[in-house]
C-alpha cells in the first residue's frame, strides 16, 4: 500500500455486534470480533459490571483481565432483570448483527428476550448461544464453566503423569478454546446471513470445542477400544515429545514426529548411534519405549548448555523451543518483532499496559487493539441516549448513570 492509498477500513468495521454475556468464553468471542473492527455495545450489570471485573489480579482495585478480554468494547449498564433493561437490548437488537449471551438455558426466554422476541424485527439476527452444556440434552439445564466442562470433556483424564491425579489447566483453556469457536461460527453465520438476509442460532456448549481437539481419542476408542491415560508430556502418538533440562538448569520442549525429524535431533545431539538403535528407529517403536528414549535424550541434552544446544540445533534445523516464562516472553525478540506483546494507553490506569495483541497478521486490513476494557458504563450516554434516544430524566430516574463514575472496587471471587 503506498502513501496515497486510501486506509481500508478494519475487516469487520460493517459488523454490529450486543454482547450481553460476562466471565470468560462469550466475552473472548466478542473480542475477537473487536479486535478486527466489529461495533461491540457490551452489557454490564449496574453497580458492580462483568464478574470478570474481579477476577484475579487488580491494580488500584480495576481488574487487569477485563482490560485485555473486553478491550475495544462499550460498557452500557443494564439491569436485564428490569423492564428498561429488557426494552434497552430489544432496541438495540434492532440493529445489530449478533447477540452473544452465556446465561443458563431459558434464562433469556424468562426475561422476555428469546430468539423469537429479538428476532421479530430484525430476522437476520444471529444469537450466539455459549453455555456449560449446550441449549439441549439431559444435562442443558445443569450450570457449568470452564473448569467442569475440562474435566467433562476429557482433558483432566489425560492431563499429569502416570502415579498421579487428573490436572486441570493452569489457565482458561475450555473457556478460550470455546470464545474463538464462538468467533468463528459466529463468522459462518454472518457469511450465510449476507447471502440469505436470514440469522440464526448458534448453540456451543462449553465442552464441545475441547472435545474435538483432544486428538484421536474417539476414533481410536471406537476402532480400538483404546483409552488414552495420563503419560506428563508424552504424546501416545509421536516420539520423542517432552521437556528436558539442559546442564546450566535451562528446560526446553522437543519433539520429532517425522523420521527426518528425529534425526536431525539425533545429529545435533552428537548421538547417532539413537537413530540405529533397534527400539527407535521408527515412530511406531519410539512409542513402544518412549521412556527408555527419553532417559537417552535426556542424558545428552544434559551434557549441553542452553546457548549451545540453541545453535546447535538451529545450525541444524532441528526442532527444539526454549520452555518460557511470562518474563522471558517479554525480553524474547522474535516476539517482539511480531508485536505479539503491545501496549495499550489506559485512562482508568493512568498509563500504558501491555496485552497480548491481535492474532494473526493481515496484508491489507490488519486487527488492531482500539482500546482497552472501558469503565463501567463508560457508555451509557453515547449509546443510550444518542443511539438508542433513551429520555435522559427516565434514565437516571432509574439509576442509570449517564458519565462513567470512578470504579476502584474492591476486588475478590474465585477465577
Amino acid at each position: 500500500m503506498s502513501d496515497t492509498d486510501p486506509v481500508p477500513k478494519p475487516a469487520l468495521a460493517d459488523v454490529r455486534v450486543l454482547d450481553i454475556s460476562n466471565f470468560l468464553a462469550a466475552p473472548l468471542c466478542s473480542m475477537f470480533l473487536a479486535d478486527f473492527g466489529a461495533d461491540v455495545v457490551k452489557i454490564e450489570q449496574p453497580g458492580r459490571g462483568d464478574e470478570i471485573r474481579y477476577w484475579g489480579h487488580d491494580k488500584d482495585g480495576v481488574g487487569l483481565y477485563y482490560k485485555v478480554v473486553n478491550r475495544g468494547k462499550r460498557s452500557v449498564t443494564a439491569d436485564l432483570r428490569t423492564p428498561l433493561g429488557v426494552e434497552i437490548v430489544k432496541r438495540l437488537a434492532k440493529d445489530v448483527d449478533v447477540v452473544v449471551e452465556n446465561y443458563r438455558p431459558g434464562t433469556l426466554e424468562r426475561w422476555g428476550l428469546g430468539y423469537d422476541v429479538l428476532s421479530a424485527e430484525n430476522p437476520g439476527l444471529i444469537l450466539v448461544r455459549v453455555s456449560g452444556f449446550g441449549q439441549t440434552g439431559p444435562n442443558s439445564s445443569r450450570p457449568g464453566f470452564g473448569t467442569l466442562a475440562e474435566a467433562y470433556a476429557g482433558y483432566a483424564h489425560i492431563s499429569g503423569h502416570p502415579d498421579g491425579p487428573p490436572l486441570l489447566p493452569a489457565f482458561g483453556l475450555a473457556d478460550s478454546t470455546t470464545g474463538l469457536m464462538a468467533a468463528y461460527l459466529t463468522m459462518v453465520a454472518l457469511h450465510e446471513q449476507r447471502r440469505t438476509g436470514r440469522g440464526q442460532v448458534v448453540d456451543l456448549a462449553i465442552y464441545e470445542t475441547l472435545l474435538t481437539l483432544l486428538g484421536p481419542q474417539v476414533v481410536d476408542y471406537d476402532q480400538l477400544g483404546i483409552v488414552q491415560q495420563r503419560a506428563g508430556s508424552r504424546l501416545p502418538f509421536t516420539a520423542p515429545r517432552n521437556t528436558y533440562r539442559t546442564r546450566d538448569g535451562r528446560w526446553v520442549s522437543m519433539a520429532g514426529s517425522a523420521q527426518s525429524t528425529f534425526e536431525r535431533i539425533c545429529a545435533a545431539l552428537e548421538a547417532p548411534e539413537l537413530v540405529q538403535d533397534p527400539r527407535f528407529c521408527d515412530n511406531r517403536l519410539r512409542l513402544k519405549n518412549a521412556e527408555a528414549l527419553d532417559v537417552e535424550l535426556q542424558k545428552y541434552i544434559g551434557g549441553f548448555d542452553f546457548a549451545d544446544l540453541q545453535e546447535r540445533f538451529l545450525r541444524l534445523q532441528a526442532t527444539v523451543a526454549p520452555v518460557n516464562d511470562i518474563a522471558a516472553i517479554f525480553e524474547d525478540e522474535h516476539m517482539a518483532a511480531r508485536q505479539n506483546i503491545v501496549a495499550v494507553e489506559d485512562e482508568e490506569l493512568g498509563g500504558p499496559l501491555r496485552m497480548q495483541n491481535v492474532v494473526g497478521k493481515f496484508s491489507r486490513t490488519p486487527g488492531a487493539i482500539r482500546a482497552s476494557g472501558p469503565r463501567m458504563g463508560a457508555h451509557n450516554r453515547d449509546v443510550l441516549v444518542d443511539r438508542l434516544g433513551f429520555d435522559e430524566e427516565q434514565l437516571r430516574a432509574a439509576g442509570v448513570p449517564l458519565e462513567p463514575a470512578e470504579q476502584k472496587t474492591a476486588l475478590g471471587g474465585e477465577s
